[in-house]
Formats: C-alpha cells, structure tokens, sequence
C-alpha cells in the first residue's frame, strides 16, 4: 500500500545568531542489502520558524513483511546551494516505516546530535520530529478551484496586505495537517489567486466528507530581513532605504542634542522569547531605558532588533506618537522639544486614533517626521501633513502643523549620489521644524534661555 507521510518540527534550536533557524528536513530509506543511506525527498525550507509544518508530503509504499528503516535529518538552510554540508545540521530522527504505520505519529522522537556551527555539540533539549502517516486513496482525481479575496484586513507591518491561503485536511485526531499553500499576493487587500489543481487525494484523501480547513494568512510587506527582497535587508555594503533615512535625519538632528542619547522604539512585531505583539517596543529591549546613544547607536539597536524580532502587523501608529507624547507633556517648561521619526512603507491600520495622537500631540513641544520607503502610495499620509488643510479630528482642529511627510523614492534615483540623495532629504524634512519650534514657543511665551552645557565626547579607551 501507499503511504503518505507528514512533517512537522517542534522546539527547534535558534542555529542563526540574529533569527530563528530556517528549517528544512531530508528524508533518507535504506537499502536492505547494503545498508546505505540513500536520499528519498527534501521538504521545503520554511523560512525563520522553530515550530515549522512542511506542505511537502513525502509518498512511500509500505510491506508488512519488511523492516523499511527511515532516517530524518534537519538542516538550517543559509544558501540556495543543494549542497547539504553548507547549511547548519541541526539534528536527526531514526525510525521505521512500521513504527510510523503503527503510532501515527514518532512525536516522541527526539532530534540529537545537534551542532553549532565552529562551537561543538549540545546536550541540551533541541525539538522533536512529528511524523504524520496515512494510507493514501488510490483515487486519481483532480480539483480545480479558484479563490480570491476582497477588501481583507490591512494586517501587515506597514501598507497593504501580502496574503496567501493555507488548505489543512482533519485527520482521525481531529488535528489538522497543511495539504496546499498558495502563491503570495504581495500588497493587495483583493487578491486573485492563480487557478489551484490539486489531487483530491492530497486535499482530502478521497474522502469527500472530510472537513477542509481554509486559512488566510498574512505577510510582511517588508519581507524577511533576512533575504535580499526585503526592505529591511542589512546588506554587508550598502545600506537600505530605512538606514538610509535615520541616517540623514538624524546627522543633522544630533547636533542640537546636548546628551546625544535619543529614545528610539519600533512597532509591529512579534518579540521573542513568548511572540508578544507590539506596537510600541524599545528597540534596544531595555524598556527602563529606551536611549541610544548617537545616531551610531540608534543604527546598531535597528540592526539588532531587526534580526531578533519577527515583523508582524497590523500598522499602529497611535501607540508610538502617544508614546512619545507622555515624554514631551512631562516637560513643558521649553527646555525640550522633541522630534519623532518615524518609517513606513505603506497604509497607516489605525488612521482615526492616529488623528486623534497627532491633533493632542500637537499641544505639546514636539514635531513629527514620516519618511515613506519602499513602493507603495503614501496618500493618507499626505492627509497628516497638514500644509494645505489643518489636521483634524472629530471637529477639533490640530493647534498647530506639526507633520512633515516626504517619500523616499523622490530622493533616490539611479546613478545618482547617495550623499547628495540624503542631504536633500534631510533639507526637505527638516526645513519646518525651526518654525514649528518657535511657533510652539511664542504660543506659549517662553523666552529663550541660556545655551546648553558644551557637548564632549564620551572617553574612549586610553591610547597604548
């Protein structure tokens, strides 16, 4: 008989240094003659996930009479090469056909052997293997289906949707197992999907009764840091579109920083260890002090923190602006006025409370820059920017302009020079915030007060 096998992992080990591992798991039968490993199948790679659940299916045929021994070795992917010794072995599962035909399921099989990479081995707990069998139909029929979506939820990071949908088959146990994914519909909240022809008997077995779960799921529109493709790529020589920003702005803004420590927080991610949701996170992970000191520490928190979390939506920005807000309401004496930056590709989620942050924060010492990255259209942004018509929110009317938004892509041009690129950026964001500082102050009367202390750079280690 026929039977189909399922993959799942649970528990795995982080292999990478700055994200979850990127598992895939080669499966290997061996000869009953020669006893050599020969490889069967590989699943696919899921990308940054401990806990991955594998599509690919891997079909064997099973004899009672035969002890048919299968070996499951799980590699953290790091390349495209199919050469296996370049990517990190994480561990291995031996069993049976017949252990699997028995139980169900090996759940209990432990990975071992794990290694890291120029570090040895480890003893500790590293996951478990979840081999998933079913006798398979002998049916040979295919369905075709065609979906698609309308007006679904903006659940990214920033902008638009990327959704995609994910078909699960009920099993005896009334768990369910992954049997088809769909294509990624990247930035759109009506998605088309191409055509889906699938054999029934992988969708449900030839059982037509059985239940058909259909999920829609929802990806960063930034992409995984970790590939080329996203916007938040830390490339080894080039910077990218969001480093780029809070370099430009924030060479200039330092300057008239005394202490150069600025609280700097992201928003819209999951953070380790439990995968708590936040829109309002410090970036260097210490909430009792949020500061970085210089710009230089600012970019260092954003690469840390960008290989440790996992991006996630929807896009809130009532949560920081607020936040920000609590810090300028605690000193209205004029000795501070702050500047928040903030970075975006896309649709704001939460437009309303974001009015509402903004026409509140507008009361207090504060400016607010929004620099648009990446593709997509920034027109409710051009609504926050309130140049032509004042801000408002439920019929009250923000006090002042405190919004200054400006895209990207209007600074970057091919062949062009990055230098000139980000000086012209910064002119451009920058241009109001003396205005609006002075406007702040005379509203409010406040006379200039003597210059700050000298600023002097913090000592370094003493010259040999």
């Amino acid at each position: 008989m026929a039977i189909e096998l399922g993959l799942s992992c649970r528990n795995l080990i982080d292999a990478d240094v700055f994200s979850k591992s990127d598992p895939m798991v080669v499966m290997y039968t061996q000869g009953l003659g020669s006893k050599e490993w020969r490889e069967f199948g590989r699943t696919e790679t899921i990308w940054n996930n401990l806990n991955p659940d594998f599509v690919k299916k891997f079909i064997i045929d099973y004899f009672f009479e035969e002890r048919q021994a299968m070996r499951f070795d799980v590699y953290d992917v790091d390349s495209k090469s199919p050469d296996l010794s370049k990517h990190d072995f994480l561990g291995q599962v031996f069993c049976s056909l017949g252990e699997v035909v028995i139980h169900g399921t090996c759940n209990n099989q432990r990975i071992n052997k794990i290694t890291f990479p120029h570090r040895g081995t480890s003893s500790r707990n590293t996951g478990r293997i979840v081999i998933m069998a079913e006798e398979l139909d002998s049916s040979k029929d295919i369905i075709r289906m065609k979906f698609n979506g309308r007006k679904l939820d903006k659940k990214d990071l920033f902008g638009k949707s990327d959704p995609f949908m994910v078909f699960c088959r009920c099993n005896e146990n009334n768990s369910f197992t992954v049997c088809h994914k769909t294509e990624v519909k990247k930035n759109t909240l009506n998605p088309e999907w191409q055509l889906i022809e699938i054999p029934v008997r992988t969708l449900c077995n030839g059982d037509h009764e059985r239940t058909i779960k259909v999920t829609i799921d929802f990806t960063a529109s930034n992409g995984n840091p970790n590939q080329p493709s996203s916007l938040h790529y830390i490339h080894p020589h080039q910077p990218n579109q969001y480093a780029l920003a809070i370099q430009a702005v924030g060479e200039i803004v330092q300057d008239y920083d005394s202490d150069k420590l600025f609280p700097t927080f992201g928003f819209g991610a999951r953070l380790p260890p439990d995968g708590r949701v936040s829109h309002e996170f410090a970036l260097n992970f210490n909430p009792a002090n949020p500061n970085c000191f210089g710009i230089q520490g600012v970019m260092e928190a954003y690469q840390s923190s960008i290989r440790s979390v996992q991006l996630y939506g929807p896009t809130n920005f009532s949560p920081i602006i607020n936040q920000v807000s609590r810090i300028a309401a605690g000193d209205t004496s004029g000795s501070q006025y702050y500047i928040l930056l903030m970075i975006t590709d896309g649709v704001i989620s939460d437009m309303e409370a974001t009015k509402e942050a903004i026409v509140n924060a507008a009361r207090l010492p504060m400016s607010i820059i929004i620099v648009g990255v990446g593709p997509a259209e920034f027109d409710a942004m051009e609504e926050l920017d309130g140049d032509t018509v004042r801000l408002s929110y439920r019929g009250i009317e923000a006090e002042r302009d405190i919004v200054q938004f400006v895209p990207f892509r209007d600074y970057v041009a091919q062949g062009k020079s990055q230098i000139l690129s980000q000086a012209r950026l910064s002119k451009d964001v920058l241009a109001e915030i003396p205005d609006q500082l002075v406007g702040y102050m005379k509203s409010r009367n406040i006379q200039p007060g003597p210059p700050p202390p000298t600023y002097t750079q913090q000592p370094g280690p003493s010259a040999p």
